[in-house]
């Protein structure tokens, strides 16, 4: 597959913030950095060497029958979080949240949730930051986190990317809602409004 054009994914990314802010209004001062970055930021946004920040993308994959979610522990940063990176600059966001959850994870049978109607709507979009990590020449940035909903059996099995993650499980909604960053129990408030 070609990369899509960067034009077309800050396009992209630009209509789905506009989008979820439509629906999340009280959340607009947080994504002030993410809006300022998509109006005069000029460099890739979805480049890791851009060190103002970039767009990332991530997927939360929820059993809702069991109320649970798919979660990673993360090499890198030593802590659960839901599967994600990077863009790689060849598909959409969402398919780039998929491509992440299913590469991390080994869970391939993601099926997006239109929870408002459109599967391309972000559940969430977080903006935070990411220590400076000298043997990879990246200093302190923020990451700009498109985050998708996806649905998937707690019962599928679990292959995950030893390179990349120390370990992959489901947990149920409350004990993600209580990992200690706030995005997690604003994931899991907005859960509850599906149920």
């Amino acid at each position: 597959m070609s990369p899509l054009p960067t034009a077309a994914l800050r396009a992209q990314a630009q209509d789905q913030l506009q989008r979820y802010l439509r629906r999340f209004p009280a959340e607009v001062a947080g994504l002030s950095t993410l809006r300022q970055q998509l109006a005069t930021d000029a460099g890739d946004l979805f480049s890791r060497r851009n060190m103002g920040g970039h767009i990332t993308t991530s997927a939360l994959v929820w059993d809702a029958s069991a109320d649970a979610l798919l979660v990673i522990h993360h090499q890198a940063l030593d802590r659960w979080l839901q599967p994600g990176g990077h863009h790689e600059g060849t598909d959409g966001l969402l398919a780039s949240a998929a491509r992440e959850a299913t590469e991390e994870t080994g869970v391939g049978a993601l099926t997006p949730w239109a929870w408002a109607g459109a599967a391309e709507l972000p559940l969430d979009i977080d903006t935070h930051a990411i220590p400076a990590r000298p043997a990879k020449g990246e200093s302190a940035h923020v990451h700009h986190d498109f985050i998708y909903l996806f649905s998937a059996s707690a019962d599928a099995p679990l292959a995950p990317q030893w390179t990349e993650v120390k370990g992959a499980r489901w947990l149920p909604r409350a004990e993600f809602a209580a990992l200690p960053e706030a995005r997690f129990a604003r994931l899991a408030g907005k859960l509850q409004g599906l149920r």
